[in-house]
């Protein structure tokens, strides 16, 4: 039985999966186009190879499509999949923070600011995802 986070529970149609990812992609990308044009414009932090275009465009999309990905199989698994997938969401998203923290130690033009930035855009993308996947907050219905 789902919970009330869990609109409803059980498999996800395909067709439904498939728009509430690409949405999740759509909406993840341009977020975090918007806030690297942002800092990059505004001087905030110096760019790097990890804070330009190509890199955080790819990231952002496999992110997204990944876990498009997931929420289809935790529908597929469990009785309360929107509240499953929001507690995987958060254990990644805070695994996600150790590369950007990495990069500090390992890449001579990362700064503390500018990995904030990177984390700031994992956060982006994980919200989107729970928004645009999830039962609770899509705007797509089953």
């Amino acid at each position: 039985m789902g919970s009330r986070f869990d609109a409803t529970s059980g498999t996800i149609p395909t067709q439904t999966l498939a728009v509430r990812g690409g949405l999740a992609v759509v909406v993840s990308l341009l977020v975090n186009l918007a806030i690297l044009a942002a800092v990059l414009s505004s001087g905030i932090v110096e760019p790097f190879d990890a804070l330009s275009v190509p890199p955080v465009a790819l990231l952002t999309v496999l992110g997204a499509i990944g876990a498009t990905i997931v929420y289809g199989a935790i529908t597929r698994r469990s009785d309360a999949p929107d509240r499953t997938f929001v507690v995987v969401a958060a254990a990644v998203l805070v695994l996600s923070f150790a590369p950007d923290l990495a990069l500090l130690e390992y890449d001579a033009d990362a700064t503390v600011p500018a990995v904030i930035v990177l984390m700031i855009m994992h956060v982006a993308v994980a919200a989107a995802c729970v928004w645009a996947l999830t039962d609770r907050y899509s705007p797509i219905a089953r």
